[in-house]
């Protein structure tokens, strides 16, 4: 049952045309059938072994063990290596001349004349062949004798190829495979096939194809029976241009040839000879130096000379596509090249396009923020303003109303003649408390403007040097000085009037409270002017 995937498979896809991706899914399997090669390879040449080792056996050096043995050794080698194989065959006919035998004679020359063959020693094969006495052998031996013939014959058809002497050719290899028929059992594998084969060789293809058809339904085929009839059935399709299905049939069959370690075969040309008019150098390139590899190690020189005749056109065309592959990366590279000075030139302009417009988006950036800081202070002095003139207009409302209140105070007692009245109300004007009233009013104004100036300001000195209130006290005069030069106010003479001091006493204020900062003198009054407003 081992070969009976294989052999549905081959089946299965049904000897119709097969789409690319089918094909490129079969030509994978073969790549990994190739890699795995040596591991077949490796299972026959231990076959092989087992083989000598039993000959070697001293036990059973009879003729008749060693023709057994021959003929075994020489099975194992007819399609792996043609050097070998004729050495057994050689061996496997002395041994029959010491029987004395000769049914085994002229089976040992059908052996030498069919592995002559297979090497393509076209004149040594009919030699061994025509010196076969016919009489005696077997019927099995007559069917295997007549088809060697037929098959001779048709190689030399194909050898010639000509229009003179390939139909003659064509013509004996039917007349001896109808002898052969007259000897095989009509449901062996042989009997079908070569009914097959004279179908294809009298070009009636429709007949060819149910012979095939009814051997690929035979689950119980041989890796060579399935490469050899796979191989046969895909000419079918490649004179009915059904390219597809072909390809399919001689992967398939490559594979069988190299999972049985056929290296006699012509699947695997076949193949490369499609694939490299399809296009597929790649794949054919491959194949090819395997068939050639296959040739060599077999020995077969009919291959060499099909080999030969493909490949330098499978490695000129190769070469051709190279040139070419050369000449547009040449153009592409030239475009490429220009597009990249094209590409560099631009990305300079854009880079000093993006410089200036950096440039020109500092010099705005800087502009908003200066607009900003002019907004801000725009923004805290019209808040001062508002401020101060509420307060302003409210002070001066309720001075309006105290003034309004002594002159009518004055006018009645003067009304009155009450000139002592009159005396005690202008002493008893507290032009000092209303000092501290207004100084009071304005620190509540300003604290209410600037609440957290205090804290603020102390932040500029040290823990002992921190300004420190009295009871219900607001501000002091040390606060007030810098309060209103937070206000604006920077001339000495003016704080001065406002606070009723002289400039020197402004000044040694200012310059004691500067000296005690953790900052320097001359950037005390920025930081003063740093503290905003709520």
């Amino acid at each position: 049952m081992k070969h009976l995937v294989i052999a549905i498979a081959i089946l299965g896809f049904g000897l119709s045309s097969y789409s690319q991706q089918t094909t490129n899914s079969l030509l994978s399997d073969l790549n990994d059938a190739i890699t795995q090669a040596p591991q077949y390879d490796d299972a026959k040449l231990k076959s092989i072994k087992d083989l000598k080792v039993v000959l070697a056996r001293k036990d059973n050096n009879t003729a008749d063990y060693r023709f057994f043995v021959y003929s075994r050794l020489y099975d194992e080698y007819k399609i792996f290596k043609y050097d070998s194989a004729y050495n057994y065959s050689k061996k496997l006919l002395e041994a029959a001349y010491q029987l004395n035998d000769q049914s085994k004679v002229n089976y040992a020359k059908m052996k030498q004349g069919f592995i002559l063959l297979s090497s393509g020693m076209f004149k040594e094969a009919y030699d061994s062949l025509k010196r076969i006495d016919i009489s005696h052998l077997s019927d099995t031996s007559k069917a295997e004798y007549y088809s060697l013939m037929a098959r001779y014959y048709y190689d030399l058809a194909d050898y010639d190829n000509d229009i003179y002497h390939t139909p003659e050719y064509n013509k004996k290899g039917n007349e001896y495979l109808d002898s052969a028929f007259n000897y095989y059992d009509t449901t062996n594998f042989e009997y079908l096939y070569f009914k097959g084969l004279k179908d294809i060789r009298s070009n009636n293809r429709p007949h060819a194809l149910i012979n095939f058809k009814k051997i690929m339904s035979n689950p119980n085929l041989s890796y060579h029976e399935i490469a050899l009839t796979a191989s046969t059935l895909s000419d079918i399709y490649i004179q009915n241009g059904q390219i597809d299905t072909a390809t399919a049939l001689l992967v398939k069959a490559a594979i069988a040839d190299i999972k049985s370690s056929t290296k006699e075969t012509a699947a695997i040309f076949n193949l490369a000879s499609i694939l490299f008019k399809q296009g597929d150098l790649k794949n054919a390139s491959t194949y090819i130096e395997r068939a050639i590899n296959d040739a060599v190690f077999y020995g077969a020189r009919q291959r060499k000379v099909q080999v030969s005749a493909i490949l330098p056109l499978i490695e000129g065309e190769k070469i051709n596509r190279v040139e070419n592959q050369k000449k547009t990366l040449i153009t592409y590279s030239a475009i490429a090249t220009l597009l990249l000075i094209a590409l560099v030139t631009l990305i300079v302009i854009v880079f000093r396009q993006v410089a200036k417009l950096k440039a020109a988006e500092k010099i705005i950036m800087a502009a908003n923020a200066k607009q900003q800081e002019i907004n801000t202070k725009l923004l805290e002095a019209n808040k001062i303003k508002e401020e101060y003139i509420g307060y302003f207009f409210n002070g001066n409302s309720e001075f309006f109303t105290k003034i309004e209140r002594f002159k009518k105070s004055v006018e009645q007692k003067i009304a009155e003649r009450k000139l002592e009245e009159i005396k005690f109300l202008v002493n008893n004007i507290n032009l000092k408390k209303e000092k501290e009233e207004l100084l009071k009013n304005f620190d509540k104004v300003f604290l209410k403007l600037f609440p957290n100036f205090i804290d603020e300001f102390n932040a500029l000195f040290a823990e002992e040097d921190k300004i420190k209130l009295k009871d219900n006290e607001l501000l002091n005069t040390d606060l007030r000085i810098f309060a209103l030069i937070r206000m604006g106010i920077h001339d000495n003479e003016k704080i001065a009037q406002i606070l009723e001091y002289s400039v020197n006493t402004i000044n040694t204020y200012k310059t004691k409270i500067k000296n005690k900062s953790l900052v320097p003198n001359e950037d005390f009054e920025h930081r003063i002017m740093d503290i905003k407003t709520v």
